[in-house]
């Protein structure tokens, strides 16, 4: 599984606005990749370190945004070498970037921003050469933008290649009127034991005038197995008494 931990007390309290969850779905979508779970936490070194020592124990591959700066409120760096059971150590590929990117201004400061969890390998920072770490599947870097996306690719295309899907699993759904979803949700099993690869769903909504409600009904799965499913579907709502439209194109 592919996971995203968004680090920050900013986010949480609503003083700057998230927008690296949307950014790595589509990373990954890109590559024909998913992203299965996400959590934000806040400036906690506890909650941070209990966070990671869980998702080390598994085998998921990890992006962590956030916190890995040199001022106090900056614990990832920390959290994670407490977490893999390891001191920091200022990583000398991540010095030898720096050095040669501040030169003469190199400070004790900015060299802290390289102390990283004794084994890491870095992650090239192509804004501004402060490199990221990675632990094992575990990737973790800045929470700025400009910098953490380009690293993040970096990370996909260098170490995940083979994880790349080119045959990107395809999504197909219908908008459903009349029907509860108590009514729908023995079609999406029955789908869901005929088709390997689909996984269906549903999200109802009340409509914009507040009366008119229905259900987005979709499927997601090889591009085979959600054409030939959402025909059926289509087919079943008729039979069950609701009615179908496509749905809106986006933009």
């Amino acid at each position: 599984m592919i996971g995203g931990i968004i680090i920050g007390d900013e986010i949480l309290r609503g003083k700057r606005e998230d927008k690296h969850l949307v950014k790595l779905i589509a990373l990954l979508g890109a590559r024909g990749l998913a992203l299965d779970w996400a959590q934000y936490l806040g400036d906690s070194p506890a909650l941070i370190t209990s966070t990671l020592k869980r998702t080390f124990a598994s085998a998921d591959i990890v992006f962590c945004f956030g916190g890995i700066g040199a001022t106090p409120d900056d614990h990832t760096r920390a959290c994670a070498a407490a977490a893999a059971g390891v001191e920091l150590h200022l990583h000398p590929d991540a010095e030898a970037e720096m050095r040669a990117h501040f030169k003469s201004e190199i400070t004790q400061f900015r060299l802290k921003m390289g102390e990283f969890p004794r084994g890491s390998t870095i992650i090239p920072n192509p804004y501004n050469r402060v490199p990221g770490f990675s632990v094992g599947d575990h990737h973790f870097v800045p929470g700025f933008p400009i910098m953490a996306w380009p690293m993040v690719e970096w990370v996909l295309d260098q170490r995940y290649a083979h994880l790349v899907n080119t045959r990107a699993d395809a999504e197909a759904s219908v908008i459903v009127y009349g029907l509860y979803e108590s009514l729908i949700s023995p079609l999406m099993t029955d789908i869901e034991a005929r088709f390997r690869s689909a996984k269906t769903f549903s999200l109802p909504s009340i409509g914009d005038d507040g009366k008119r409600r229905h259900i987005e009904l979709g499927v997601r799965g090889t591009p085979d197995h959600v054409a030939a499913a959402i025909v059926e579907m289509k087919a079943a709502v008729k039979v069950l008494g609701g009615t179908w439209e496509e749905p809106a194109a986006a933009g």
